[in-house]
């Protein structure tokens, strides 16, 4: 991994898997995934200019699951609406139970 973008994300992301052995394209969802979901803002512009536009919508559009502040935010940032994220239509069509 590029040592001068890796080093610049926090590594308690990552706290699952060993951090050293991080790979930019073998482990690209998830860093993408982890650094969008529990970066700031700094961690975030990072990511967008390591990867690009893109390749990070591409990859946050196609996840099972985003909390709901991460997809409102990315959603914003993309100027994509929120239903053609793949986190969004399971939402919709899982039944939840108990939820008042």
């Amino acid at each position: 991994m590029s040592a001068s973008f890796l080093h610049k994300i926090n590594k308690t992301y990552f706290w699952d898997v060993d951090y050293n052995t991080l790979d930019e394209t073998r482990s690209k969802r998830l860093i993408i995934e982890r650094t969008a979901t529990l970066g700031n803002l700094q961690e975030i512009n990072l990511l967008l200019k390591h990867y690009g536009k893109k390749e990070v919508l591409k990859i946050l559009s196609n996840l099972n699951y985003i909390d709901s502040k991460t997809l409102a935010f990315f959603s914003l940032v993309f100027h994509v609406p929120r239903n053609k994220f793949k986190c969004y239509s399971r939402k919709q069509s899982i039944k939840q139970h108990g939820n008042f």
